[in-house]
């Protein structure tokens, strides 16, 4: 009788007789047996698309690409080059002078900080998604598959995405190594395109994955083809008069019950605009369908005076973007990472928004936005001329010529070039024109050719500079750290990881640690060099310090890093992985003396 009340409240516009037929119908599907036919496992042909990684652009140590083909590590566990490892993890980075203002009306369901996407040789409808895990595992928090075949050659009009599986970002009881294959929900198409999205603002330290394992059948489930109604426990009322016995909200003409709308329109416009500001952008466009003074709090343009798009990604396209075109008239920041790609958003559609909305933008985002293009970003250095932050991380396909245009918006105070392909002449022209920078990311651009001609140009032009991220690059030398630190005195954060052309013994770290005595965060991950006398240094300099990374030293004594914690009392973060003078012992020794200090000490096994 439950089930029969409910599938006739879900089937009123049917007949009693189709209702009951469709319940029969249910029930036949569920004793019918699944197709006869082999499972599929499949390992990652390849890696297609990320927007972050621990590793260099020229090499194959701890980088995504390591996740297509069988496992090189699993089941050990570990911290191994092999394997492929996001480039950030916990909190702390968010307490950073480079960090951002986050965005409003983020949806809390929404997790996802990094991406990957993965290409299978056959298309499968899934069973079941394993991801080997091989260091602090649980950072996984969505899973997506796509109906586009990534080797076809002929691009379908319709792209969809559909989730198999989410859940809030975990910390797993173990940073051993696990296999794991949350349960996914069945979809009606076959995939070989994988996205895994992270989040790893909850974990000890870098998660590391194997492999990923894609297993599914070739032929559809039978089950599949009949899609099970969501029954709502609170609505399960045989009929609209039951609904009004009972007390329920009925959806009736206003008229015949003269409810009214509860004096909701005596409310002040700006209370009524605050209420709706908490609402989401999909909520938004859903509350303006109600009545019309709903829609005119709804199309305010002042509940748009910032939006994040990256939740949308799946579902943002040219369409979308010129909807929302005349309610973005006053719009000061935009996220629009991770859209658009794959023919979803055109330079056309985009330039179209920018051009009618980018007058007043001060923040624009497009992180791993693979549409963008020379005409995109001239369009950008048109228009918004007061633009200060711009975000172009992992654009990696975009050509080299384009970021000329850059240089055009003389106001920015933060420039996010981690992964591009700017060549030198336009980070000089860049620099040149743009003197007001106080952020300025260069990570593991592969394209520059010396970095100590581009350090020497940011000394004399950005005197005001607070955050410089040179991770992995090529050739800075110790002549560029000692025009840096004579021009950049204010720096708060620097980023020196993996740059092996700087040694202790020309002096420069200890010049560093004199210069720039507001330093609070300092990266010097993989120099072999640093010594005692560098942390010394470190110790009576910069009092302030909270994050250091001194990964892989061999020269650094247990001594030094005591008086290292007792000279810096803000410190937060200490990472001496790798270093072979400080064992074990040492690490929970210094922990239990500075418990507020959060000391890294990796492991393999």
């Amino acid at each position: 009788m439950f089930y029969y009340i409910c599938l006739r409240r879900r089937c009123r516009s049917g007949s009693r007789g189709e209702a009951l037929g469709s319940r029969r119908a249910v029930e036949l599907g569920q004793r019918a047996a699944l197709p006869v036919t082999v499972e599929v496992e499949q390992y990652a042909k390849e890696v297609l698309d990320f927007s972050s990684h621990y590793g260099s652009e020229n090499s194959m140590s701890y980088t995504m690409w390591n996740l297509a083909g069988v496992p090189n590590v699993y089941p050990s566990s570990g911290d191994f080059t092999q394997t492929a490892v996001f480039r950030t993890y916990g909190r702390w980075w968010e307490q950073c002078a480079s960090a951002t203002a986050p965005f409003r009306r983020t949806p809390r369901s929404f997790h996802s900080r990094d991406y990957l996407e993965l290409a299978f040789e056959e298309p499968v409808y899934p069973t079941a998604v394993e991801v080997l895990e091989t260091y602090h595992p649980g950072a996984i928090v969505r899973i997506l598959a796509c109906s586009l075949n990534p080797f076809s050659q002929n691009l379908p009009v319709d792209i969809r995405w559909e989730v198999l599986w989410a859940d809030e970002p975990t910390k797993a009881p173990s940073p051993h190594a696990r296999q794991f294959s949350p349960t996914i929900r069945p979809i009606n198409f076959s995939t070989n395109l994988l996205r895994l999205e992270v989040n790893s603002s909850v974990l000890e330290y870098y998660t590391e994955m194997d492999a990923v394992i894609l297993r599914g059948v070739r032929e559809r489930p039978i089950l599949a083809l009949y899609k099970m109604p969501i029954i709502d426990m609170s609505d399960l009322s045989d009929s609209e008069e039951e609904l009004s016995e009972s007390g329920a909200l009925c959806c009736r003409p206003a008229a015949r019950h003269n409810l009214g709308n509860g004096y909701f329109d005596k409310l002040p416009y700006e209370l009524i605009q605050l209420i709706v500001s908490h609402l989401t952008v999909p909520d938004l466009c859903r509350l303006a369908q109600t009545c019309k003074l709903l829609q005119q709090h709804c199309y305010d343009p002042l509940q748009y005076v910032q939006l994040s798009l990256q939740p949308y990604w799946p579902r943002l396209g040219d369409a979308a973007l010129a909807h929302l075109q005349p309610r973005c008239t006053l719009l000061q920041r935009i996220n629009m990472s991770w859209t658009g790609n794959r023919g979803a958003v055109t330079t056309t559609g985009f330039c179209s928004f920018i051009r009618a909305c980018g007058t007043s933008l001060v923040c624009l985002k497009l992180s791993c936005c693979h549409f963008l293009n020379e005409a995109s970003l001239e369009v950008v250095a048109q228009t918004c001329a007061g633009l200060r932050e711009l975000d172009l991380s992992s654009c990696d396909r975009l050509h080299p010529q384009a970021f000329s245009h850059i240089a055009k918006l003389a106001r920015l105070h933060r420039l996010v070039l981690y992964r591009t392909k700017i060549e030198q002449t336009a980070m000089l022209s860049i620099l040149t024109f743009c003197t007001e920078l106080r952020h300025l990311n260069l990570g593991s651009c592969v394209m520059l050719e010396d970095y100590d001609v581009v350090v020497s140009m940011l000394s004399v032009r950005c005197r005001g500079l607070l955050s410089l991220d040179l991770w992995r690059c090529r050739n800075v030398s110790e002549r560029g750290v000692a025009e840096l630190v004579a021009g950049c005195s204010l720096l708060e954060e620097l980023d020196l990881g993996w740059c092996s052309s700087l040694h202790s013994s020309t002096g420069c770290f200890q010049l560093l640690a004199r210069g720039l005595p507001r330093l609070r965060k300092l990266f010097l991950t993989a120099n072999r060099t640093v010594c005692d006398a560098d942390l010394e240094q470190l110790s009576a300099s910069c009092p302030g310090l909270e994050h250091l990374d001194i990964l892989g030293t061999r020269m650094v004594s247990p001594a030094a890093l005591r008086k290292l914690l007792r000279s810096c009392p803000r410190l937060r973060l200490l990472d001496v992985s790798f270093c072979s003078q400080i064992d074990t012992r040492t690490v929970q020794e210094l922990t239990s003396l500075h418990p507020a200090i959060s000391i890294k000490k990796s492991f393999t096994q």
